[in-house]
């Protein structure tokens, strides 16, 4: 049996709706800009026509449950919210087809990409990674699990309230590249883990949130999330 020299961290997991056992968390992949709205309000318009979908990465550590209170983060002065549908992923795959996407799927979330915006918009005209800006701790917010193995969500309402205003209204339907094309894209580029969760990007009227906040959202017909933002460390 091999010895550590100190104790090995829990293993990252997430309730499952109706059941006891525990969703273990692999891999963190987001899509970025992936509603035209919303790549328009970051001023990186999107044509499909032309371009592939892009991804970014946040370590497993940064994955947070709903209801929980998170301290502001430190180092900016505009830490954002993104509401997103999140695919959880059931069986390994690679270089998957759109036609057998659907067979990775274990069920979907709601979840939140909180940003450092500021720190990622001065990476990004920098040319620089986005890992100070996007790689936050507690930032990968996500609700339970809800088993759907096996179903594609192409349609639904996903929303967002802060403090009870209305911040982020629209359909999935609104997603550049919808569910099948995510998995299948991303699979030429990694193999694909049971576990692995994938933020398929969020609708325009990201916003700044402050200490005190709170945040409710959801995607119809699968789960609700909801954070608190507490004072700064």
């Amino acid at each position: 049996m091999a010895v550590y020299v100190f104790p090995l961290a829990p293993v990252l997991s997430l309730p499952i709706k109706g059941i006891s056992p525990l969703f273990p968390v692999q891999r963190l992949f987001f899509v970025g800009r992936n509603y035209h709205a919303h790549a328009v309000e970051m001023g990186k318009p999107v044509d499909k026509t032309v371009e592939r979908p892009f991804y970014f990465t946040k370590a497993p550590q940064t994955l947070c449950a709903s209801g929980s209170t998170v301290a502001y983060p430190p180092e900016t002065a505009n830490f954002h919210f993104e509401m997103e549908m999140v695919v959880a992923l059931g069986k390994p795959g690679f270089r998957v087809s759109q036609a057998h996407a659907h067979e990775l799927i274990y069920g979907y979330a709601a979840g939140l990409d909180m940003t450092r915006r500021d720190l990622q918009l001065v990476a990004r005209d920098k040319g620089r990674p986005w890992d100070l800006g996007k790689d936050v701790e507690h930032s990968s917010v996500c609700s339970e699990i809800v088993p759907m193995q096996g179903q594609i969500i192409d349609s639904g309402a996903i929303a967002l309230e802060v403090n009870g205003q209305t911040k982020q209204s629209s359909d999935v339907n609104k997603l550049i590249w919808n569910v099948r094309e995510i998995i299948a894209d991303l699979s030429l580029f990694y193999h694909l883990r049971a576990g692995d969760l994938i933020y398929t990007g969020t609708p325009e009227g990201v916003g700044p949130v402050v200490p005190g906040d709170t945040l409710t959202g959801r995607v119809a017909g699968v789960a609700e999330i909801a954070l608190t933002i507490g004072p700064a460390e």
